[in-house]
């Protein structure tokens, strides 16, 4: 029997923001505008953007059992044509899927229903679009016993849908604290499932774009997948019980907690990330004066992995200046150089630790 969702704004919103759900509100926005102003402190964005996108998209998707490595991700990100694995193609999707939602939310401030629908169909790559047949139903992956039936009827996934949109993007509807709400929308939608596939991953997604939308982050940087995977179990439990009990305080309590741990450990990364760009530009300049360039330095933090087209087309150098430029940072242990066919590739190791450490 599919469940009866209710349409937002919850009634009992002011029951929802108990004191424990609050005093955890106040410490997840003080890591949140910590993590925003070390972000600000970056000088290209798109170094944040490009790699801590992509370790989320690496760690979204290995929540549904996609897996790939870091060094098959980052390869795939040079050579499309060294893509064996169907789960990198899948993460990559997800990353472009992501990086294309945010420029849009960030541009409009809002999040429509189109916008949902094509972040889903750039993970799934399909026009399927809402779910217009019955049959949907969430099973324990152990037993395979039926644990929750979204509504089945297209009507309804359709106006559900309208009216979460609606409840994002209006914020006189409720007047709870965004992160909350956040909290609110991510249930909601994962209860709806709207979609055949990419629920999960399209979800997560909405968090970090409703943050943005919200002005709590510039950039999108916070990406819950991490505490998800490390208390994945509590997740899929607290999901569950919602619906089975209607109490919202265990379920935003996990929310909040990931908020705070999550931004707490994006600051420590991006930290780290900030201080070796740092011991970079001071060691280029000292042992390669003739070469170093800001743009050189972006390149290097920008790929983990790095080629040649990606350093003319960075420098507008030529195939030999770039190619020399390369040679000489690994002449000099800045980058590690190996093979893959007829085609070199350049390795930023330090930074690859450090997106494989803060895990």
């Amino acid at each position: 029997m599919a469940t009866e969702l209710p349409s937002l704004p919850l009634a009992q919103i002011a029951d929802l923001e108990t004191r424990a759900v609050l005093k955890k509100v106040a410490e997840a926005h003080r890591h949140l505008a910590e993590l925003k102003g070390v972000a600000a402190t970056i000088p290209n964005e798109a170094i944040l953007i490009n790699t801590l996108s992509l370790q989320e998209a690496k760690d979204s998707s290995e929540i549904e059992n996609i897996v790939t490595t870091h060094d098959e991700l980052y390869r795939a990100d040079l050579f499309d044509e060294s893509i064996t694995n169907p789960a990198t193609k899948e993460v990559q999707n997800y990353a472009f899927a992501l990086r294309q939602g945010f420029q849009v939310v960030r541009q409009q401030k809002l999040i429509r229903r189109s916008d949902i629908l094509e972040i889903q169909q750039h993970l799934e790559k399909n026009n399927a679009g809402l779910r217009r047949l019955p049959g949907t139903e969430l099973k324990n992956a152990k037993t395979g016993e039926v644990v929750y039936t979204p509504p089945q009827h297209p009507d309804d996934v359709a106006r559900l849908m309208d009216n979460l949109v609606h409840y994002i993007n209006d914020d006189d509807l409720c007047d709870a604290d965004p992160l909350v709400k956040m909290a609110i929308i991510h249930h909601q939608f994962e209860s709806i499932h709207p979609f055949y596939d990419g629920n999960g991953r399209t979800g997560r997604i909405l968090n970090i774009l409703y943050l943005v939308a919200k002005d709590l982050l510039n950039l999108p940087v916070l990406y819950l997948s991490r505490f998800i995977i490390h208390h994945k179990a509590d997740y899929y439990a607290q999901l569950q019980a919602v619906r089975e009990t209607g109490n919202w305080e265990p379920w935003l309590l996990y929310m909040l907690s990931g908020v705070s741990d999550t931004a707490q450990n994006t600051i420590e990364l991006i930290t780290a990330i900030k201080q070796l760009m740092k011991d970079y530009k001071h060691r280029i300049r000292a042992q390669l004066p003739k070469i170093y360039r800001q743009e050189l330095l972006n390149n290097l933090f920008n790929h983990p992995y790095t080629k040649i087209e990606f350093v003319m087309s960075d420098l507008d150098v030529s195939r030999i200046t770039a190619t020399k430029y390369l040679d000489q940072l690994v002449e000099h242990q800045f980058l590690d150089k190996q093979k893959i066919g007829r085609a070199n590739y350049y390795i930023n190791a330090p930074l690859c630790d450090l997106l494989v450490d803060h895990r």
